[in-house]
């Protein structure tokens, strides 16, 4: 992970004044970097029976695409309101900075997935905390949670539900 750590790059006052940012944009860029956060997310749930992986708008796109190929599972988008084409859930939160709103389709989740939520960044977990309810709200057969990095000392852990695993590759 220190290979990985070396490429993360610290973007001050992002996206607002106070903020320090964990940008992994540098480390996806880097090959051997990428390469390292695919195998290393998939070696997580090789062996858990995952069937769907869902990446939170938009870094979590990355990783979860790259962990959904590698598991042979397929990859559902959660997205901001307005951006999936088909009939919604929606779920608004609270974050670090502000209010958001994200959406799922209704028709992605079935009662027979093992589904892993991603993101890249787990910072105060509003986000997070919202796509849990959203994928619980179609009852799948059981919930992992997972990022690439944790930001510890905002205890992002504590917005998320006890009932699902939680995993970081690297934390701070």
């Amino acid at each position: 992970m220190e290979y990985i750590k070396a490429h993360v790059r610290d973007v001050m006052d992002f996206p607002t004044k106070g903020i320090v940012f964990k940008d992994l944009t540098t480390a996806f860029k880097d090959p051997r970097a990428l390469h390292i956060i695919g195998w290393d997310l998939s070696q997580l749930y090789r062996d858990k029976g995952v069937t769907k992986v869902v990446g939170i708008e938009s870094r979590g796109f990355i990783g979860g695409s790259i962990l959904a190929f590698e598991l042979g599972a397929g990859f559902v988008p959660v997205r901001k309101p307005g951006k999936l084409p088909a009939d919604t859930l929606k779920m608004s939160y609270k974050k670090e900075y502000g209010t958001d709103t994200i959406e799922i389709h209704r028709d992605a989740i079935s009662e027979d997935d093992v589904v892993v939520l991603h993101d890249d960044v787990l910072a105060t977990g509003g986000t997070m905390a919202a796509a849990v309810e959203l994928v619980k709200s179609l009852h799948p057969k059981k919930i992992y949670v997972n990022f690439i990095i944790e930001l510890e000392a905002l205890h992002g852990r504590d917005a998320l539900p006890d009932d699902v695993e939680v995993t970081s590759l690297i934390k701070y």
